[in-house]
């Protein structure tokens, strides 16, 4: 069995400031429970602007709160992006349905982002 034959997380960032993926920004993955807040996960986007491998999959991806850290601010200084506006970008989302296949892409320009529940 493959991590990928049940529930898994993705994520994939573009630049869409200059039209090309996002590659080599800092990411955090973590699980929410309560007042606890632990790290599942730290990675580097590759040249296409995605993890190599699921963040999270299998046993380990289970129903509850996460939350992705997207070092934004350092990818857009590295890139010489203007402004400096942006910082770590938190995305918090809720598993429901844990076998199956969640992707949590971020959509980023200087001066804004965007995100969705991904296919």
């Amino acid at each position: 069995m493959s991590d990928t034959d049940s529930g898994y997380l993705t994520t994939h960032v573009l630049d869409t400031a200059r039209g090309c993926p996002a590659a080599d920004l800092c990411i955090d993955l973590y699980r929410l429970e309560g007042e606890r807040r632990t790290r599942l996960a730290r990675l580097r986007t590759n040249a296409d602007g995605r993890s190599d491998a699921p963040l999270l999959a299998g046993a380990e991806f289970r129903a509850g709160c996460y939350e992705l850290i997207f070092q934004a601010g350092d990818y857009l200084a590295a890139s010489g992006a203007p402004g400096g506006f942006l910082g770590d970008i938190p995305i918090r989302f809720t598993v429901d349905a844990p076998d199956e296949h969640y992707h949590v892409p971020l959509l980023l320009s200087p001066f804004g982002y965007s995100t969705y529940r991904g296919s």
